[in-house]
């Protein structure tokens, strides 16, 4: 039976994606000229902070607007567009050990992050909507028992998400 769901999952995300591919091209798939700057890069987790994540979603923040300002360092400065970048996900897998390879393991040793990027010009018009998901390996900040684990994963995550982010929007 499990097998059997497992399948008709697979199926369900397989036809899915076909149907989103298949779908009318949009502002979400354009990518930038190739020459583009930024005035300034943001992260906004507002939407972290209204499911009361607080302290949670600051650090989340500063991780992201770290990795953002290192892999768009060649892209900030001048008059153009803001970049923001909206967090309206964040999901750090409790026990990163927890999944096995071969043995049909749970799957819940992923870690990720998702959100929007946006480039807003000076009016506040949103020229362009990006959207993404990052999911990375849950045991990428170490020894799942080391206390400082966590804060590592949101650190890798942030950084993979910035790297993404710039290819994404075809500015690599």
């Amino acid at each position: 039976m499990l097998r059997w769901f497992k399948t008709l999952i697979s199926r369900s995300l397989i036809a899915a994606a076909l149907l989103a591919a298949a779908g009318p091209a949009s502002a979400q798939d354009a990518t930038l000229p190739p020459g583009m700057r930024f005035s300034a890069i943001r992260v906004d987790v507002g939407p972290l902070l209204a499911r009361g994540l607080g302290p949670y979603a600051e650090n989340v923040r500063g991780e992201l607007q770290t990795a953002l300002a290192k892999t768009f360092a060649d892209r900030v400065g001048g008059p153009g567009p803001t970049l923001v970048v909206r967090v309206t996900g964040v999901s750090l897998n409790p026990y990163a050990g927890s999944e096995t390879r071969f043995s049909g393991g749970n799957a819940t040793n992923t870690d990720y992050l998702e959100g929007e990027a946006l480039v807003v010009d000076r009016a506040g018009t949103v020229l362009l909507r990006h959207p993404q998901l990052s999911a990375t390996n849950a045991s990428s900040g170490g020894a799942w028992y080391d206390p400082a684990s966590e804060g590592r994963r949101v650190t890798y995550i942030s950084e993979h998400y910035a790297a993404w982010l710039k290819r994404g929007l075809g500015l690599n």
